[in-house]
């Protein structure tokens, strides 16, 4: 069974910084484009930051562009994505995910982690 775990999450203040890292259960996705999203309570789940399967090639939402930074070692198969000056509007669930081609959509992703909460206090 082909499994996302992610980690990472926690309780950090304002100005702050976590890494999230996802741990993929099969090499198939050392040659898949990896992707973050979030969701915060009572919103949609919104896409972060994805990396083509190289990792030569990275894309960011505005909200986090030039905050988050996503990186991959298809030698671990692990994806992170390293958040920094964290803001309390960033407090949600984060998922990674796992798509064949690079997309910016949760419709588009197939493989998906169960989640680790980010909080963000002011």
């Amino acid at each position: 069974q082909v499994q996302l775990v992610e980690s990472g999450g926690g309780l950090v203040q304002a100005g702050g910084s976590l890494k999230l890292s996802c741990a993929a259960s099969a090499r198939i996705f050392s040659r898949y484009a990896m992707g973050w999203f979030r969701q915060a309570p009572g919103k949609d789940r919104e896409w972060v930051a994805a990396i083509n399967w190289i990792g030569g090639r990275t894309y960011y939402d505005d909200s986090v562009k030039g905050r988050f930074t996503i990186s991959r070692d298809n030698a671990k198969i692990v994806v992170n994505l390293q958040m920094n000056s964290l803001h309390p509007e960033d407090t949600a669930v984060y998922y990674c995910a796992g798509t064949r081609h690079t997309a910016y959509d949760v419709a588009s992703y197939n493989y998906w982690g169960q989640g680790t909460q980010v909080t963000v206090s002011s």
